[in-house]
């Protein structure tokens, strides 16, 4: 395989958002997450947990409340105010909507999916119809003394539970008046506080009201009678947030104290019908406050300051062998942060509002395999880019060359131009850019930095060429068959004569940028090589598939055409198209024979994939040249230590 020098980048600041919402979508097992920079994600439960679409955010946004209706709807609302729907395709937002009731707190659809029902600052729970293009007001329901911060739905549709300061009501959806007014207990170990927040609340089919609130409490109420049924004392904090499985026989609740407890509905005796809800498990996968929590049917999934999306399998759900059955834990987005200037040695890192730009440092010493060579010239932070107005950046990239540097937020497209002149770098903006180039969703630069490739929003691509510090539009590729999905991955080929795009439908279209054509897969023999159909016919080994993590970068070894370099976030690996494929019967992670065995045993031990864990998390890898990779790793350490310190919990001997 040969040898690499390694450049091991760790100087990458990253930091992600924490998490605040989750909602699972039962119908499609997508999952969607915001975080507190008002970003949202959706992750494909059903395809290895990727993160296929993500939402830009912005400072005025902060989300509060997210949910799905009417099947494929996405909404959030939040501290500004507004109702916000997404564009699923176009993955840019619909439409906002001003509910007049203050900040929202929470929000849940109908059971039906056909209704919006909002909880604001200023005591109001307001009705909101959904219609096929937009969301109509329909009336408020009667206003309480305190904001509504947890609503739930009863699965009949016909009461509405909703969690306040001190209290929990239950209203009547046809009247809009409230029936009966919960008094919580302000009780907390002992001692009496001065209010009691009711964080969450679950209406189940039964009328039982189950609330969670910041005196650490699990409380269950009977809604037709107004009185508690039961009540359990959890944690020595807030309990943040609740949510329900399907069935309604167990559900999931998050503290913040960072643990997850789970209830299952079980019976009282070995031969009764008779049923109770008891605490049966509690998990401590998150060091800081779980903010929200969902239930799909075979996982507890939670999130929280800690920015970690944490998904624990219910293990009586799934088979056990089976990748399903894995505890994930992401952090990072799927999504490309870095990019490379291989001619230079260059790094451009993409912040929420600014760019990074750094030249990786340099040895002169040799070394054996596994050594660490001394540095002769350490890396050098040379440029920090801050974006102007609250928006987000959505994608960046630098050339190949190192002489352009491309971004975009949803409103505003930058190009710039950089000119080095010995240790001196002076940057340009390329000015009257076309207005078609914002709301890029990717760039992509040519291999020569001569052509500039740009994905818009709306499904179409346009390919521009770069002059001496000026742009010029030399064609745009319509989107095909009228669609206007996103196409959220781009890929050149080295020569510069084919551009292959791909969108959340997993279709791959080809594009001859030399005779702007476009072509659906194939080049040039339009099939797939013997070597994947040898792939189709044996498969992959079974270690293989059950990774855990979705593959996020793939690149080709420039001077051996046999050779695919992927990663993900905790593995390197080169799979060499020339040797056979590892079967279930032999070791997939295989280290090469030593070098003392003769290259006869050598090649008849050694299969296609060469893996290495060393690195990790991984966010980014890829070659400089043929024999030096660059490797940039954020330890989750580092992250941990810059987020605020997380409840201190005595513990014995202490």
């Amino acid at each position: 395989m040969g040898e690499f020098k390694v450049h091991r980048v760790r100087f990458f600041n990253y930091i992600p958002s924490g998490i605040r919402c989750v909602a699972y979508n039962n119908q499609s097992n997508r999952l969607a997450v915001s975080r507190t920079d008002g970003t949202v994600e959706i992750y494909n439960l059903s395809a290895n947990y990727f993160q296929e679409k993500f939402f830009p955010g912005h400072e005025s946004r902060s989300t509060e409340a997210l949910c799905w209706a009417e099947g494929q709807r996405l909404f959030s609302a939040g501290l500004n105010g507004e109702i916000i729907e997404y564009d699923l395709q176009a993955l840019n937002i619909k439409y906002a909507v001003d509910a007049f009731g203050g900040p929202i707190w929470s929000m849940t659809a109908s059971p039906s999916g056909s209704q919006l029902l909002v909880g604001c600052e200023d005591g109001s729970v307001k009705l909101f119809q959904i219609t096929p293009e937009k969301i109509e007001f329909e009336r408020n329901f009667d206003r309480q003394k305190s904001r509504i911060l947890s609503l739930s739905w009863h699965p009949s549709g016909t009461h509405i539970a909703a969690g306040s300061i001190d209290y929990i009501s239950v209203f009547d959806v046809k009247s809009g008046s409230a029936i009966h007014k919960m008094m919580v207990d302000r009780q907390y170990m002992g001692v009496s506080k001065r209010k009691c927040i009711v964080w969450g609340v679950a209406f189940l089919s039964d009328g039982t009201v189950i609330s969670v609130d910041s005196a650490g409490k699990v409380q269950f109420w009977d809604s037709a009678t107004g009185t508690l049924a039961k009540s359990h004392l959890i944690a020595n904090a807030d309990v943040q947030s609740i949510a329900v499985a399907e069935q309604e026989d167990s559900f999931v609740v998050g503290t913040a104290e960072g643990t997850v407890f789970h209830f299952q509905l079980v019976p009282v005796a070995s031969s009764s019908t008779e049923k109770q809800w008891v605490r049966t498990k509690p998990f401590q996968h998150h060091t800081h406050d779980v903010r929200t929590v969902a239930h799909s049917p075979t996982a507890l999934i939670s999130g929280g300051t800690d920015t970690h999306l944490v998904i624990r399998p219910l293990m009586e759900k799934v088979e056990v062998k089976n990748y399903d059955a894995a505890l994930r834990k992401i952090t990072f987005p799927h999504r490309r942060l870095i990019s490379c200037s291989k001619k230079r040695q260059l790094l451009l890192f993409q912040f929420a509002h600014h760019l990074e730009l750094w030249r990786l440092g340099s040895t002169v010493a040799t070394g054996k395999n596994g050594d660490t060579l001394p540095l002769s010239k350490n890396a050098e932070h040379l440029l920090h880019l801050k974006t102007k107005g609250p928006e987000n950046i959505i994608c960046s990239c630098i050339s190949p060359c190192g002489s352009w540097i491309a971004c975009s937020t949803a409103s505003r497209f930058f190009l710039y131009r950089l000119t080095y002149q010995h240790d001196n770098l002076s940057l340009k903006r390329v000015s009257k850019m076309p207005a078609f180039l914002r709301s890029a969703v990717q760039i992509l630069f040519s291999e020569d930095s001569a052509k500039l490739f740009v994905a818009s929003n709306q499904g179409s691509l346009h390919v521009g060429q770069l002059l001496e510090g000026r742009f010029r539009h030399l064609h745009t590729f319509q989107p095909q068959s009228g669609t206007v999905e996103a196409m959220c991955l781009l890929a050149v080929s080295p020569d510069g004569d084919w551009l292959a795009a791909s969108g959340t439908s997993a279709g791959v279209h080809v594009y001859s940028v030399k005779h702007l054509k476009v072509f659906e897969y194939s080049i040039p023999g339009k099939q797939y090589t013997e070597w994947s159909r040898t792939v189709q016919k044996q498969g992959f080994h079974h270690l293989w598939l059950q990774r855990d993590t979705p593959i996020t970068h793939i690149s080709f070894h420039p001077k051996r055409p046999m050779h695919i370099l992927l990663h993900d976030a905790y593995m390197f690996c080169i799979i060499d198209k020339s040797l056979p494929l590892p079967n279930d019967k032999t070791l997939l992670y295989n280290p090469l024979p030593p070098k003392s065995e003769s290259d006869v045993v050598r090649r008849r031990t050694a299969h296609a994939f060469k893996i290495s864990k060393i690195y990790k998390p991984l966010l980014f890898m890829d070659l400089l040249d043929e024999g030096t990779l660059v490797a940039v790793e954020r330890p989750l350490d580092d992250i941990i230590a810059q987020l605020p310190p997380p409840i201190k919990k005595k513990k014995f001997g202490t």
